[in-house]
This record gives C-alpha cells, sequence and structure tokens, in this order.
C-alpha cells in the first residue's frame, strides 16, 4: 500500500514536469547522420552533475537499436584516472521532425530527459549537447584531448548562445 500513496505524492510532480514546455531560445544543429554520430565519444567538458561526481576518463558511447532508438552507454573511472569503473545504460529517442538533433534519453523509466545537439563539427569530431534551459553542457570529442583552438571556438560560440560558462569544468581525460 505505501507504493501506491508514494506514486499519489509523486504523480502530480512527474505531471507537472512532463507538462511543461520550456521556453527557450537555444538553437538545434539542423540535421545530424545517425549512423556517423554513433560510436565513442570523450567528454572534454561540461557542467558539473551529481551524477558525474567524482568522474574521470568520462565517455559515452552510441549504438543504433535495431528498434528504432540509440542505446546509450555512460562510463567513467571514479575518483581517478585508474579508479574503479562506473556505467549506465540508457535509451534515447529521436524527437520526430528535429532533424534528429533532438533527443530524449532515458536511464531510468518513466523520466527521460532532453538531449539537444547544438552544435556538431563537420566530420563528426566534436558535439556539443544541451537543453532547453542551458542547465546542462557537454563538450564531446571523438578523442581524449581537444585541439585548444578548437576548444576556444566552441566556447566563443556558446557564449554568443547564452551559457554562463564560469559553470563550465575540463573532464580528467589523461
Amino acid at each position: 500500500m505505501s507504493r501506491f500513496y508514494f506514486f499519489l505524492i509523486l504523480f502530480p510532480f512527474m505531471l507537472s514536469l512532463s507538462c511543461q514546455s520550456p521556453v527557450s531560445d537555444l538553437q538545434t544543429v539542423p540535421d545530424v547522420d545517425l549512423n556517423r554520430y554513433v560510436g565513442k565519444w570523450y567528454d572534454v567538458a561540461s557542467f558539473p552533475q551529481r551524477f558525474q561526481k567524482g568522474c574521470h576518463r568520462t565517455t559515452a558511447e552510441y549504438t543504433l537499436s535495431d528498434k528504432g532508438f540509440v542505446i546509450v552507454e555512460n562510463r567513467c573511472n571514479k575518483d581517478s584516472l585508474n579508479g574503479k569503473e562506473s556505467g549506465i545504460k540508457g535509451k534515447a529517442f529521436i524527437v520526430p521532425g528535429s532533424g534528429n538533433a533532438k533527443l530524449k534519453v532515458q536511464f531510468f523509466w518513466p523520466f527521460k530527459g532532453n538531449y539537444w545537439i547544438i552544435d556538431l563539427a563537420e566530420d563528426y569530431s566534436y558535439a556539443v549537447v544541451s537543453e532547453p534551459r542551458k542547465s546542462y553542457l557537454w563538450i564531446l570529442s571523438r578523442t581524449p584531448v581537444m585541439e585548444e583552438k578548437v576548444f576556444t571556438a566552441i566556447t566563443a560560440r556558446l557564449t554568443a548562445k547564452g551559457f554562463d560558462l564560469s559553470k563550465l569544468e575540463r573532464t580528467v581525460q589523461q
């Protein structure tokens, strides 16, 4: 019976979150070729999130499923470069009409979060991911280390988009 009461209390909160559509001027890239986007990405810098606390060598790996969604596997080494590997697996669902640039990522049912690709290299060597309220931000690279001039150009574009980069932290990869 306690599960029922928990759900009864939690349901209005969940409903209010799912009904809100945040007003945002944040734009995604116009189109993403998922066949080129899948694979391994290294987290070069991000806004720290509590679920990433103590993470080093953070990576995300994306795989297309035969059921129409993207399999997401996030990994990191906890507390040091050689720390215990930690990871989580989830699913990402493409938002129709978004050119594959907007996804809904789910690690725990029934909760889904926005995953918007807001900057992407022509050769898919880097990507920048956020969400409409700009509270999450990840700068991803196909390599553990990104050229400084590329990183500087990305951060300049993020500043122009209204991001508060005082929260941005580099991720220790090596």
